[in-house]
């Protein structure tokens, strides 16, 4: 399975998602931000990679939909619930995503 983890910049979270989940042998992960100033911007390759592209939060999921529209039909987007509130490789943020993209990939 192929996650594409994304956050704003891709500076916390979904890097911090990717480094959790590089070394899994269930899945192949990336990540990147949704926002112009992203050091890794989500593109359509990267979005026609994805088997699941994991968001953080709802607005993402608007701004791809706004962004690609064209992809969205193709696209299995779950929304994580979890807020710009951790720096990376936070413990908590840590937890935070092991319990909700686990059962994903289970």
């Amino acid at each position: 399975m192929k996650l594409l983890f994304l956050c704003s910049r891709n500076h916390w979270r979904s890097p911090t998602a990717e480094a959790i989940y590089q070394n899994d042998p269930r899945v192949q992960v990336r990540s990147a931000g949704v926002s112009s100033a992203a050091r890794t911007r989500v593109s359509e390759k990267s979005l026609r990679w994805a088997d699941v592209v994991c968001v953080m939060e709802h607005w993402q999921k608007k701004r791809l939909r706004d962004d690609f529209p064209t992809v969205m039909g193709d696209l299995r987007i779950e929304v994580l619930d979890i807020l710009d509130d951790y720096e990376y490789m936070d413990p908590a943020l840590i937890e935070l995503i092991r319990e909700r993209v686990e059962p994903l990939i289970m």
